[in-house]
């Protein structure tokens, strides 16, 4: 335990990331795994050979920050965006500021840039995609995916977005050029203000009650009054008043005043 403790001290000051934030069981026996199969009997011997070897240490915040994602992943919850949502948002204005944070491999940002060039052009549209692994990040930015992963955008959209690789298929540059991809640690570096709407999404499930409590109120000040968090489906807020939000629709908060 003592090793572990330790392990998480070094990489906080190494990297700037608090893995106390995240709910300690599920972070030990998921790094605890990767380090066994690495070949290395305890933490101190793993956090020397992370600060030596950069692949290794990639896999290690791969690992931390799990990447599961797909294209309008949970379908209905990305209609009630587009159908009740969007349109409230645009309909006073014709720019949108969006943010897709801790947006893994790419599938959520590309998802609502395709959904938002329905309605507006590239220009109107300001949409920052972060998330705290480089190399995922690079991914994203590639804009490669199998096929498996598109199974729920339309062919229409397919043909006019992606170029089919026969392996799977590629993001067209015109696609790709709209979105400003970032490295950003959620945890620990400020927001930017004044975005319409944020998606976090089936992330806030690894990190602690009090880490949550401190990222919804981050949120919520980041947020134009109106604007709003759309979180993932086992992540609901129960006291959203508490931050500023009323529920919009079920995983949608809107923010309803000056937060504190």
């Amino acid at each position: 335990m003592e090793d572990y403790q330790q392990f998480i001290d070094k990489v906080k000051r190494k990297t700037g990331i608090d893995l106390f934030l995240y709910k300690e069981a599920q972070m030990k026996r998921r790094l605890t795994s990767l380090r066994e199969k690495r070949g290395f009997s305890n933490f101190d011997d793993y956090f020397k050979a992370l600060t030596n070897d950069q692949t290794l240490f990639e896999e290690f915040l791969q690992r931390m920050t799990i990447n599961v994602s797909e294209f309008y992943r949970n379908p209905q919850r990305w209609s009630v965006l587009e159908e009740k949502i969007l349109p409230r948002l645009l309909a006073n204005q014709t720019k949108i500021k969006t943010w897709s944070a801790a947006c893994s491999t790419g599938e959520e940002p590309y998802s609502l840039m395709m959904m938002l060039l329905k309605y507006l052009s590239p220009r109107q549209i300001d949409l920052l995609a972060t998330d705290l692994d480089q190399s995922i990040l690079d991914r994203a930015m590639k804009g490669f995916y199998p096929e498996r992963s598109l199974k729920e955008v339309n062919s229409n959209m397919l043909k006019q977005y992606f170029i089919n690789e026969q392996v799977g298929y590629r993001a067209k540059e015109e696609l790709k050029k709209t979105i400003t991809f970032r490295r950003h640690n959620l945890l620990a570096e400020p927001f930017d203000k004044g975005f319409d709407l944020i998606i976090c999404r089936n992330v806030m499930i690894y990190f602690t009650e009090q880490a949550k409590d401190e990222l919804y109120q981050k949120f919520s000040n980041a947020l134009k009054p109106g604007g709003v968090l759309f979180v993932g489906s086992t992540e609901q807020i129960f006291n959203p008043q508490r931050y500023g939000f009323e529920t919009e629709d079920t995983f949608f908060y809107k923010k309803i005043n000056e937060s504190r």
